[in-house]
């Protein structure tokens, strides 16, 4: 289930999540992202809806046709405003919305700082 997402063709799946709690100290924000199946060599970019780089699922190797598995992402505190943070998720240089085949699940975490 993606939460809170809103589909654009242009730039991809954006979606605002919220915080469970505003971040204390020692604790950091995860993206949970659950992949499904990726065309081979396809890679999920995660940015903030503004532009600014989160990180890359690159998956190493999937077989044809296999889910590609879970991802965590650390988030820094200054991509949160307040308990909120506004994300863009692009497969690629194909800016379109991602399919629930190719992403599963986004969930908004926090843990301990590693």
């Amino acid at each position: 289930m993606l939460i809170a997402c809103a589909a654009n063709g242009d730039t991809g799946s954006e979606m605002t999540l919220t915080l469970p709690h505003a971040l204390r100290a020692g604790e950091t924000a995860w993206l949970e992202v659950s992949v499904g199946v990726l065309a081979h060599g396809k890679e999920i970019d995660i940015t903030t809806t503004s532009g600014r780089p989160l990180g890359t699922i690159s998956p190493f190797v999937n077989r044809i046709g296999q889910e590609v598995g879970h991802y965590a992402i650390p988030l820094p505190p200054d991509a949160i405003s307040g308990d909120r943070i506004a994300l863009r998720l692009s497969l690629g240089n194909e800016r379109r919305a991602l399919t629930q085949d190719e992403v599963r699940s986004v969930r908004l975490t926090i843990g301990a700082t590693r």
